[in-house]
């Protein structure tokens, strides 16, 4: 049983694109923004702020679905979505989810970095990545995506739908896509 008092049931393994795309479109209602409208506006901050890293813009698409498997624990543990969707979209994706998941959010809500008024993610941090630690090569890409995740929260970016998502989505999942910095698995 979780810390939550929920119990916990196995995650679901996704295993293709079509599933992932639906495990996306039930995270649509929310209040006062849908997890999906939040995944799609941080993908799209990253998709603006790191235009070469789809690994990285993946993985902000994906990383509400915490929420969604881990519903009492708001993705607090070990980042379910990396869990649920690493076969599926690789090992960077999966461990940039768990570092953003390891990461303290804003008003402490869990599943992102908190974020001083000017940005800087080291603000209250935890045992998640912080700049300038050697937490490994994705510490910066992790650090983008609090960012993002926290810039995303206002709302109030237009981000598309999500099959727009789809061939970049298709991409990672083939393994054609690899950053120069994160050569082929």
């Amino acid at each position: 049983m979780a810390r939550s008092g929920v119990p916990e049931f196995p995650l679901p393994r996704v295993t293709t694109v079509r599933e992932l795309m639906d495990l996306l479109l039930a995270c649509r209602d929310g209040d006062p923004v849908g997890l999906l409208d939040h995944a799609l506006q941080t993908a799209a901050l990253l998709r603006r702020s790191h235009p070469f890293d789809k690994e990285l813009q993946i993985a902000g698409l994906v990383h509400g679905l915490d929420r969604l498997l881990r519903p009492g624990e708001g993705g607090r543990r070990s980042g379910p979505a990396g869990e649920a969707v690493g076969a599926l979209l690789g090992d960077r994706v999966a461990r940039l989810l768990r570092l953003h998941a390891r990461a303290p959010a804003v008003g402490g809500q869990g599943g992102g970095p908190a974020c001083g008024p000017d940005g800087d993610s080291r603000v209250g941090r935890g045992p998640g990545p912080r700049q300038g630690s050697d937490d490994g090569p994705d510490t910066e890409a992790a650090l983008a995506l609090g960012r993002a995740h926290a810039a995303a929260a206002a709302g109030a970016l237009d981000a598309g739908v999500l099959e727009d998502w789809r061939p970049v989505l298709e991409l990672v999942a083939a393994g054609a896509y690899r950053s120069p910095e994160h050569p082929p698995r």
